[in-house]
């Protein structure tokens, strides 16, 4: 997401007459697009704001900005009290920043964090940046109703909006015709977009009876784009449990552009974890919908993201998340250990009671257990010929392609007379826990 709003930003500044450039020492703005979601993405923010600092002592000129998540969280802090930058804009705010910089300019405060209930930047044409001319990211939600009490998200993105699905199919069309081959469809929560004609989601059911019958749902913007663009792979992510439904997937397995593959957060694999989570499904519910998924898409590839060690996580709790992973075997996952995020429900009302040797080790049975499952979901390859869309140069060898399966597994193969965006059917003949390795037998008549 944060990568998408960077184009939108960039399509901003080019409209104001500014240039990219590769080279750091050139530049006369340098703006660093921010998370929050987890403290070590925080730590990483202030190192890259020291480093650019160093250039400005050389470059007074250089204005130096932090756009995104970790804008909104700490506001006028930056400026005040970090005093490592020149401007301030949240995540709904990029469009005042030519005012911004002009303040900026003139030596006044810019800061602008002001969390929007209606933009979607459904209005501005992305810069496509250091693309491959192959896929591109199309935001159709901002923002998230969910209130997890691990997450800053809904505080630092704000409510659930939708885009206006004439303005998403508009993007597309603009892509396939400039000749990208996949596009993934992004949101906080993809699986709650709802368009009725404007407005935040939770307002739909104050909309007008015509408004909410002929309100889009995910479910039907995903066949409007498979329908109007069949020669077009179609991604999405992420997904929320609670909010997937069956729908969703009948329309997966109905169109063969959809690819098989869904990024499935579950974050542990406790009932009781959940709940203090505020995460609105059980470990039942979840295995239900991975049943759903299996039964009607049975090579759906499924990933995850799962935290090891929130407050009061049981060994008992953190079995029942070992046990959760070997009942699905997920194709690969996002661990992480818990870290506290000031601002939310888990940081105001439950205290960080589990030790970080704790976390580690728990983690990193998480991570083990994990290859484990990926290897085995490799290894259902071998002998089998899949479709790759080419994406790039691998980067272990020039001579060798590198690109992804309907599951989102990377696949390399020798080059021989293939080009960058086609789609080439690979027999696969050996595997890593990761990747897949095999042959080109000739171009793909399938997606």
């Amino acid at each position: 997401m944060n990568f998408s709003d960077s184009e939108i930003v960039a399509s901003i500044l080019n409209q104001e007459g500014y240039e990219l450039t590769e080279k750091l020492e050139n530049a006369n703005l340098v703006l660093v697009n921010t998370c929050s979601i987890r403290e070590k993405a925080e730590q990483t923010v202030r190192k890259r704001l020291e480093l650019f600092n160093g250039l400005k002592r050389k470059n007074k000129d250089l204005k130096i900005g932090v756009l995104g998540c970790m804008a909104e969280r700490l506001k006028h802090k930056f400026l005040e009290e970090e005093k490592m930058v020149d401007i301030v804009v949240g995540p709904d705010a990029y469009k005042d920043l030519p005012n911004l910089l002009r303040e900026a300019e003139a030596e006044r405060e810019a800061v602008n964090v002001i969390l929007s209930k209606e933009e979607t930047y459904g209005d501005i044409a992305p810069v496509r940046l250091a693309t491959n001319g192959v896929s591109a990211f199309v935001t159709i939600t901002r923002g998230c109703d969910n209130m997890c009490t691990f997450c800053v998200v809904p505080f630092t993105r704000g409510r659930e909006r939708s885009r206006d699905p004439k303005s998403i199919l508009e993007e597309i069309t603009q892509l396939a015709q400039n000749g990208y081959k996949e596009i993934t469809l992004l949101g906080q929560n993809v699986d709650s977009y709802l368009w009725y004609g404007g407005g935040l989601k939770k307002d739909f059911l104050k909309a007008s009876t015509l408004q909410q019958k002929t309100a889009v749902n995910f479910s039907n913007l995903l066949e409007l784009v498979a329908k109007a663009q069949p020669g077009v792979r179609i991604r999405f992510s992420t997904s929320n449990p609670q909010d997937m439904s069956i729908d969703v997937i009948h329309t997966m397995a109905k169109y063969d552009n959809i690819c098989n593959y869904i990024h499935l957060p579950v974050q542990s694999g406790s009932n009781d974890i959940l709940k203090k989570m505020n995460r609105q499904h059980s470990r039942e519910e979840y295995f239900e919908l991975i049943n759903n998924i299996r039964k009607n898409i049975p090579d759906c590839a499924i990933s995850h993201d799962m935290i090891a060690g929130f407050p009061s996580e049981s060994e008992k709790d953190h079995q029942d998340t070992l046990s959760l992973m070997e009942y699905v075997k997920y194709d690969f996952g996002f661990m992480f250990a818990y870290s506290e995020r000031p601002g939310t429900m888990a940081a105001k009302k439950t205290v960080d009671d589990i030790p970080e040797s704790t976390k580690k080790r728990r983690l990193q049975e998480i991570i083990d257990l994990q290859r484990v499952h990926s290897e085995y979901r490799t290894q259902q390859f071998i002998g089998k010929t899949v479709c790759v869309l080419i994406e790039k140069s691998s980067k272990r060898s020039s001579e060798f392609w590198s690109g992804r399966t309907s599951q989102n597994t990377v696949a390399v193969f020798p080059k021989e007379k293939y080009k960058v965006g086609e789609f080439v059917d690979v027999k696969i003949e050996e595997v890593t826990s990761a990747t897949l390795i095999g042959i080109a037998v000739g171009l793909s008549s399938s997606i």
